[in-house]
């Protein structure tokens, strides 16, 4: 930061200049593909990836990819429609051309580029918006879009100290994953019992049900949350902007009387899982909730039994529907599980809660660390990238902003 605020007085004392982005970059077009074609070239040896719409990449081979146009130099890739957002890559790469991209002579100037488009990407974000049910961006938003254009040796160093901070939180990101695999290892190896154990079906153990087949009538001021399958996550129920409410005389029409509950994903995504203990809620048709009824059963037990590898193959076997999976409530009945005493399961609940907030806590280890750098990340890219716009004699602090 000291060398930086040094080159900064050194080269440009009285600011720096703002340009749009289509005075500084070549802007790359894209290769008309469909989805039904990028599924039937797909390799996983492909030496070109090809980027499509929300989170989709695929990888090629060249000749199998019809009207290819490869971009074969470091990129900044712009994801346009859907999921809006900046993709720098280096390898060879072709994607949709409702998309495009940007490329400089210098790749210090086109990662700076990359670097400032993250910087603002919320912004666009809020541009898209507003443009129907599907959030896009059209070409002039990035083509008109104003900024900073330090020099060279500039832009140098701002990438070399926020590819470090990235890169710091890459390792930790990798090896948050392998800890991830670790506890997933152990947690099955832990839920793996011989026939030692009675194996009783959960029937015998719980209440099972799901909530509302219909489409109930949403009213933003309703007293009651309505939770689907995409609600949970990570153990917990995820409340965003996008969770609808209905009102309490609509909630009754699903009869569920809630205690400490277990709920889990059963239509589309199947497994995503969470304990709940409010009376706030009310459930769609893609979730699944238990009420254990047995005194010889531990809510949280049967919380890790439900992801472990075993339980989950066993789900996949009995799903049906063709587009769209889903696992019936009688696969959920009939199901077995291992059925300890009261004092392994206490035992085994512990272990798994110790290895899960290792894994999961933001609070602690690892997960702490990563959103602690991430933060500082975002903090120092901000005030790497915000300049003093030079415009003739007058000085004045500027953005990287619409």
């Amino acid at each position: 930061m000291i060398n930086l605020e040094r080159i900064l007085q050194e080269l440009c004392p009285n600011g720096v200049e703002f340009k749009q982005i289509k005075e500084v970059y070549q802007r790359v077009k894209g290769t008309p593909i469909t989805a039904a074609k990028m599924k039937e070239i797909e390799s996983t040896d492909g030496e070109v990836r090809i980027f499509a719409g929300g989170k989709t990449v695929i990888d090629a081979h060249e000749e199998d990819i019809p009207k290819a146009n490869i971009t074969r130099v470091p990129a900044v890739l712009i994801q346009s429609r859907g999921v809006i957002d900046a993709v720098y890559y280096e390898k060879p790469f072709t994607f949709k051309n409702e998309m495009w991209a940007y490329t400089h002579e210098n790749k210090i100037a086109v990662k700076f580029l990359y670097y400032v488009l993250k910087n603002n990407i919320e912004k666009f974000r809020e541009a898209a918006s507003g443009m129907g049910s599907l959030p896009q961006i059209s070409l002039k938003v990035t083509e008109e879009f104003e900024m900073p254009v330090p020099p060279l040796r500039v832009q140098s160093e701002i990438v070399r100290i926020l590819d470090n901070f990235t890169e710091l939180t890459a390792e930790l990101t990798a090896e948050l994953t392998a800890r991830k695999k670790q506890y997933e290892y152990y947690r099955d190896k832990l839920l793996a019992f011989d026939n030692s154990i009675s194996f009783i079906a959960l029937s015998e153990l719980c209440d099972i049900g799901d909530g509302l087949h219909g489409t109930p009538e949403y009213n933003d001021n309703g007293e009651y949350y309505f939770i689907n399958g995409n609600n949970l996550s990570n153990g917990k129920i995820v409340f965003d902007a996008k969770t609808k409410r209905i009102a309490k005389d609509e909630y009754e029409k699903i009869s569920i009387s809630f205690g400490e509950t277990l709920l889990f994903s059963i239509n589309g995504t199947i497994g995503n899982i969470a304990i709940y203990n409010d009376e706030n809620i009310a459930l769609g048709k893609s979730v699944a909730y238990f009420n254990v009824t047995s005194d010889k059963l531990l809510l949280k037990y049967l919380f890790y039994v439900l992801q472990s590898k075993q339980t989950m193959a066993y789900f996949e076997k009995n799903l049906t529907g063709s587009t769209i999976k889903n696992l019936g409530l009688k696969t959920l009945r009939d199901y077995k599980i291992a059925l300890p005493s009261l004092d392994v399961q206490k035992r085994l609940v512990h272990i798994l809660d110790n290895f899960d907030a290792i894994c999961s806590d933001l609070k602690i280890g690892l997960p702490a660390e990563i959103e602690a750098r991430t933060k500082q990340y975002e903090y120092y890219r901000d005030k790497l990238l915000s300049f003093r716009e030079r415009i003739h004699d007058e000085k004045r602090r500027r953005f990287c902003a619409f």
